[in-house]
């Protein structure tokens, strides 16, 4: 007695585990759990979006603008660094799985819609769909052939089946609509899969290039709160800026974005491994080089000059000399006077230790700073100004025998930044390319597509005439397959009414 009781006490425990986890993957497997965990997903997202995060440039400046409330609420929910947060990501896994688990419980049911189309149907099954019709044939075979033509010159794949109690005719197109959630699935998972490896195993940093600057490292900045660290992190290669340049829609105007068609950065790429590479990068080319994508992300707005075209006035009489000189560049006179071009000041002024410098950086005055070597001589710094300067001013009389003045300039800003993403793995271009564009043309295909079918049950009478009973349904899109079905009853009525009259 005591075996059976507990026999039959162990039976309902055991059962009611079963049934637990059974509730359990049919909640984490549910389409309504996933719409939710998808919006909230696209919640944290906006949020992310609104809220500047902290390895965006700029970040510092508006995290001293919030208040202490906001800094410490944003600070412990992990809003600065939403997106490596760890209830973010624990978000990306669990709405993967309830994806993975309603493929699998769902997926059977569609694939056979493929492989094991209904051809048959009871007749109380047809006249209870809401497309249904009654027509009536001369006879079986006719009603056969003629249903048929018409359901294949309709653009449907047509089946024909004998039955002992009736015959069918079935025809069907896209049928392959029954597997395009599936292809959401895959393109969504591929967008989570990408997301998540580049976020693990890559970063984002600026780095200013300034014309003749050299650097095998980039500078990381992240912000623990109200503490800002820096990480050099060592480039596989090293990157020399050889030139800036900026297209301005009024060359007269001033070098801000408001003004500006597009900005170029050239780079001498030296490689150990993959020898030497000139990149130019624009506004809409970035650069993409062993897993580096560079971008054009903004600009230092302090004025410069690409190039300078100096007027040079022999100081004992002739015709001026022009030259041109590129930035950091230099150039030889006839007589053997090298000029070089050091620097170029937008708004000029000496600094407290007699320095050239710039009280801004408009060109409110601009001077370019020459180094001139004469043939035997020493250097000797020289300024070269816009505007006309007396004679008797020292900076403006003339030296090493000529009155030099800065007659045109192109204008550039002193240095471009450039973002560069790290993606290892191209995780980044397989979840956004792939996988985004892949969720366009799914959805496309899910809504703008659907599985038509349309069935036709022929029971013969006992005159040998036939009765018809046709019915037709979609997964989508009723009111296409509401004028399908019509224009098939009007083919078959008109095919009837022709055999009437012959």
């Amino acid at each position: 007695m005591s075996a059976e009781i507990k026999t039959l006490d162990s039976k309902p425990v055991v059962r009611s585990k079963a049934a637990i986890v059974n509730r359990m993957l049919d909640f984490v497997s549910s389409v309504r759990f996933g719409v939710v965990l998808l919006c909230v997903l696209v919640a944290l997202s906006l949020i992310g979006m609104l809220i500047m995060q902290q390895n965006v440039s700029g970040f510092e400046a508006y995290y001293a603008s919030l208040t202490p409330a906001e800094k410490t609420i944003y600070g412990a929910l992990g809003i600065f660094d939403i997106y490596h947060s760890w209830y973010f990501n624990t978000l990306l896994l669990v709405l993967s799985l309830n994806i993975i688990l309603a493929s699998i419980d769902r997926f059977p049911s569609a694939w056979s819609y493929i492989v094991k189309p209904k051809v048959t149907a009871t007749r109380k099954w047809l006249e209870a769909k809401k497309l249904t019709h009654t027509l009536h044939f001369p006879s079986a075979a006719s009603a056969e052939t003629e249903i048929a033509a018409v359901l294949s010159s309709s653009g449907l794949k047509t089946y024909v089946k004998e039955d002992k109690d009736a015959s069918y005719v079935f025809g069907e197109s896209g049928k392959w609509n029954r597997l395009g959630a599936y292809i959401v699935h895959v393109a969504l998972l591929t967008l989570f899969l990408g997301h998540y490896v580049a976020l693990q195993t890559g970063f984002d940093a600026d780095v200013r290039m300034v014309p003749g600057q050299k650097t095998d490292q980039i500078q990381l900045i992240e912000f623990n709160l109200d503490k800002k660290e820096r990480f050099n992190v060592q480039l596989p290669f090293s990157m020399t800026c050889t030139d800036i340049q900026q297209d301005l829609i009024d060359p007269a105007g001033s070098i801000d974005v408001s003004n500006t068609m597009d900005w170029r950065t050239q780079l001498q790429i030296d490689d150990p491994t993959h020898g030497s590479y000139t990149a130019d990068i624009s506004l809409n080319r970035p650069l993409s080089y062993r897993g580096y994508r560079f971008f054009q992300a903004q600009t230092i707005p302090v004025g410069n000059a690409r190039e300078i075209t100096l007027s040079l006035t022999p100081e004992k009489g002739g015709d001026p000399i022009t030259i041109k000189i590129p930035r950091n560049g230099s150039a030889d006179l006839a007589d053997g006077t090298k000029v070089e071009f050091d620097s170029f000041q937008p708004d000029f002024t000496f600094n407290q230790n007699g320095q050239p410098d710039t009280r801004t950086g408009e060109y409110n005055n601009p001077a370019a700073v020459l180094n001139v070597t004469p043939p035997g001589g020493q250097a000797t710094r020289v300024f070269a100004f816009a505007r006309k300067l007396a004679d008797n001013i020292p900076i403006g009389a003339p030296k090493l025998g000529y009155k030099w003045r800065l007659s045109e300039f192109e204008k550039s800003p002193y240095a471009h930044v450039l973002s560069i993403k790290y993606d290892p793995f191209n995780a980044a271009f397989i979840a956004w390319y792939i996988g985004g564009f892949g969720l366009v043309g799914a959805l496309a295909f899910v809504f703008f597509y659907s599985h038509r079918r349309v069935w036709a049950r022929i029971e013969k009478a006992e005159d040998g005439t036939a009765e018809v009973v046709i019915a037709a349904e979609a997964n989508r899109n009723p009111n296409g397959i509401e004028d399908k079905f019509n224009s098939i009853l009007a083919k078959l009525s008109q095919q009837q009414h022709n055999e009437e009259v012959v």
